[in-house]
């Protein structure tokens, strides 16, 4: 992977504002940029799921428990 990662993705959104812009319906990607692409998208995505781990680790550390019953009420 590259130094810069999401660069590729940048690099996509780029050309689809210029499709957009100029009004071109289609946009075609090279071999090595459609698997750049897929690599940044690929670690994004593993990076988001293991963000989502830690946080529901935190998440279950930090819960508080609290039991309380009726007592003579």
């Amino acid at each position: 992977m590259n130094n810069n990662p999401g660069l590729h993705i940048k690099s996509f959104n780029d050309r689809v504002k210029v499709m957009n812009q100029t009004g071109h319906k289609d946009l075609n990607l090279s071999a090595a940029d459609a698997r750049n692409l897929h690599a940044d998208i690929f670690a994004l995505l593993s990076l988001v799921s293991e963000l989502t781990s830690q946080l529901q680790v935190k998440s279950e550390e930090s819960q508080i428990n609290v039991e309380m019953d009726g007592g003579k009420f």
